[in-house]
């Protein structure tokens, strides 16, 4: 069986790659082609079809603070070995779709072809495209209301008029790639204290991030980090007058609800401590005001927290609390 491969999100100013792997085994889809030859609604039906009849898939998330802080290059093959990951069937061959073997130097390596139009040539690699594109583009819609105004489900990040003139205005957020070469201006400034003896080492002082954006920035990284975990994001931020949810996610039949607690540092005792007794029985009420809210029946209910540190956040720890 083959293992097809394509990416979906180099090019774009905002928001996350994402690689898509899937082996079809015998599953016989029509109408099978590179996605972007395929209208939306179609997309989103085959992908339905796919997810349902494919042999397994797995999607790679990198989101744009790793792109950021490790290239694109590097986030192509990290984005990649994660979907890799995710495959759990037998197979004989990878293809990707392209030229470059995003899985050199890895023991799946040996058995990757690259073909140029492979996802428009191999079903599988079709495939791959389609969940991918589906993906991306459900995830950058959803970023509509959490920054209004960028318009993100219509150009889903790419550098149109619409989007350069939204950051014009309204400046870049974390989900922006601020390596690009046509957001670099909005890097944080770098000034070099020249009154210093020349004998001392120059100082470069970066101005920081406000504590809403680096939050905002967690919170990214925390539902990407879901995703590639396998749980579809259903919410985030739900709030009512009541309580609020920092993130609602499906998994295997599960519903997970998902605080996310971030620390600059886990010498400050990382996210998780800050977890108390009156916190989990305020996220008990939340989600059991949740599934009331949305006429869910018999739901099977987990509560989570992740904990994030650093700058930019990364991934601590994901703990299911009982």
């Amino acid at each position: 069986m083959i293992l097809g491969i394509d990416e979906v999100g180099r090019g774009p100013w905002a928001g996350p790659l994402v690689i898509g792997a899937v082996v079809l085994g015998g599953a016989q889809i029509e109408g099978l082609t590179d996605s972007k030859k395929l209208s939306k609604k179609r997309r989103e039906q085959l992908n339905i079809l796919i997810r349902d009849q494919a042999a397994g898939y797995g999607l790679g998330w990198v989101s744009a603070a790793e792109i950021d802080q490790i290239g694109l290059s590097e986030s192509l093959r990290l984005a990649t070995r994660r979907a890799v990951e995710q495959i759990k069937v037998s197979y004989h061959e990878i293809i990707i779709d392209g030229t470059i073997n995003f899985l050199d130097g890895t023991s799946k390596g040996q058995y990757v072809t690259t073909m140029k139009k492979a996802d428009l040539l191999v079903p599988s690699a079709s495939a791959a495209s389609i969940i991918a594109k589906v993906a991306r583009d459900s995830y950058m819609a959803e970023q509509d209301d959490a920054y209004p105004g960028y318009k993100f489900s219509s150009h889903v990040g790419y550098g149109t008029a619409v989007h350069r003139a939204a950051i014009d205005k309204l400046g870049v957020t974390p989900l922006h790639r601020l390596s690009f070469a046509p957001l670099a201006k909005y890097k944080a400034p770098v000034s070099i204290d020249r009154s210093t003896n020349l004998a001392d080492k120059a100082t470069e002082t970066v101005s920081t991030e406000t504590t809403k954006k680096i939050g905002d920035r967690a919170e990214d990284e925390a539902a990407n980090y879901l995703v590639r975990h396998g749980h579809e994001i259903l919410e985030r931020n739900w709030k009512t007058k009541y309580c609020e949810i920092d993130i609602v996610s499906l998994k295997s039949g599960t519903l997970y609800f998902t605080e996310v607690k971030y620390r600059k540092s886990a010498d400050q005792g990382g996210g998780i401590a800050a977890i108390t007794k009156k916190k989990l029985s305020q996220m008990k009420f939340a989600a059991n005001y949740f599934v009331q809210a949305q006429q869910i029946t018999e739901p099977d209910l987990l509560l989570a927290v992740i904990s994030m540190t650093g700058n930019p956040p990364d991934v601590e720890e994901f703990i299911e609390l009982k």
